[in-house]
């Protein structure tokens, strides 16, 4: 089953804003550990999906679908974003 246009819409801002969040990231010296780096991005994406459950609309299982879709969708962000700061770590 499809999701609701306005859940549809929601996730995309969700994701407008987090792609902003990563974007504004500075990295600096002393650079904090890989696995801290995972750590944040996880507590950031909870802080996200935490946020836009509030917002969900539809019957309880659309709502679990659109959480879990936004969840999904904000990790996948997170990919490329780890990669660049494990770059920027081997790169010290």
């Amino acid at each position: 089953m499809a999701l609701l246009q306005a859940n549809k819409d929601l996730i995309s801002t969700g994701m407008k804003e987090f792609n902003v969040l990563l974007n504004q990231q500075v990295f600096t010296d002393p650079p904090i550990a890989e696995e801290a780096m995972v750590t944040v991005l996880d507590d950031w994406v909870n802080f996200y999906v935490n946020y836009y459950r509030q917002q969900v609309v539809g019957e309880e299982p659309e709502q679990d679908r659109a959480v879990q879709e936004l969840r999904q969708q904000l990790r996948t962000l997170c990919a490329p974003f780890l990669d660049k700061y494990k770059a920027f770590l081997k790169s010290l």
